[in-house]
């Protein structure tokens, strides 16, 4: 018998890849997305599978096509962009609170297992390198990307009391900068951008001097965590990133070199409350998933360039 799974935020970057994954695995989805930032075209080579439905629907207005019982709620609806969640900010912080609530209703009706996809943001401007699960993070409540912050820490705690309230079996990932094919060429952050850029001949934007740092996961690594994370017995949160750890500067160029692009580095002021450091500290990940990333940068961003490549010449 295949497991019923029940994804919010099907559409958008990591959650259509959850989508194949679960599919492959001889799983029936049915996928919610209200396509804000998602597209219906990360899901358009699905749409004709028998065990695959979506429905266009606000999971934090209400949840349609929820019918009959899930094994698995997979809360992923989200936006988890800075140019679109300071753009939709009460949608962002709707998408942790009410969504998630709603999704978490559903895992106790059902007696299913809920995930929700957490973030790194819950760390802030981190005091501590890397970041482990136990760090509790610096963050400004009130500064610009308080709206999505605060949002995955209130679902982070909301998911908390229904476990310990009602038993429900939960999971939270802390995902860390994840990139690959089906990311929007202008959701605003940093590989989307360089490969934009270098693809159209512009400059290459750096915020700040460069010397601040980001650890960037390929997207099924992601996924394979994901998917460990939600059979597994661990209710506090797991991160779930690759460790290798990068300067701004130091990725740049790496996207000049890979594309053998002579696109110019340009430098522009750091945004408010832009964290400085951030790196996962992915033991727990190891111990208790058996999980660790091996998919190399390199070869990531070869697949990612292929992708925009190949999406801009059917533009």
């Amino acid at each position: 018998m295949s497991l019923r799974h029940l994804i919010s935020g099907a559409a958008g970057f990591i959650g259509s890849h959850l989508c194949d994954r679960l599919l492959a695995e001889g799983g029936e989805v049915v996928a919610l997305d209200n396509l804000i930032t998602g597209s219906a075209d990360n899901l358009a080579h699905v749409q004709g599978n028998p065990k695959f439905h979506f429905i266009q629907c606000d999971v934090s207005k209400r949840v349609e096509g929820a019918d009959g019982k899930f094994d698995h709620v997979w809360h992923l609806a989200s936006l988890a962009s800075p140019r679109f969640y300071l753009m939709y900010p009460i949608e962002t912080l709707e998408s942790g609170s009410t969504a998630t609530q709603r999704m978490l209703e559903i895992a106790q009706r059902d007696d299913a297992r809920f995930l929700i996809t957490s973030t790194s943001e819950c760390y802030g401007d981190p005091l501590e390198h890397p970041q482990k699960e136990t760090y509790w993070g610096n963050v400004n409540p009130v500064g610009e990307r308080s709206c999505y912050d605060e949002s995955k820490r209130y679902a982070e705690a909301i998911t908390m009391a229904f476990h310990r309230k009602f038993g429900v079996k939960t999971n939270i990932a802390r995902i860390f900068n994840t990139y690959g094919p089906r990311m929007a060429l202008n959701d605003g952050r940093v590989v989307p951008a360089f490969i934009d850029q270098a693809l159209h001949g512009q400059a290459l934007t750096v915020f700040g001097d460069g010397t601040q740092t980001r650890s960037f996961c390929y997207v099924s690594d992601l996924v394979d965590g994901l998917c460990r994370l939600a059979k597994s017995d661990e209710r506090f949160p797991v991160n779930l990133g690759n460790p290798l750890e990068l300067k701004i500067s130091e990725f740049a160029e790496r996207i000049q070199a890979l594309m053998g692009t002579t696109s110019p580095i340009t430098y522009r002021p750091l945004p408010s409350d832009d964290p400085k450091q951030r790196k996962p500290d992915i033991t727990k990940a190891a111990q208790v998933l058996g999980w660790a990333p091996k998919v190399s940068l390199e070869d990531g961003l070869r697949e990612t360039v292929n992708y925009f490549k190949g999406r801009l010449a059917s533009a």
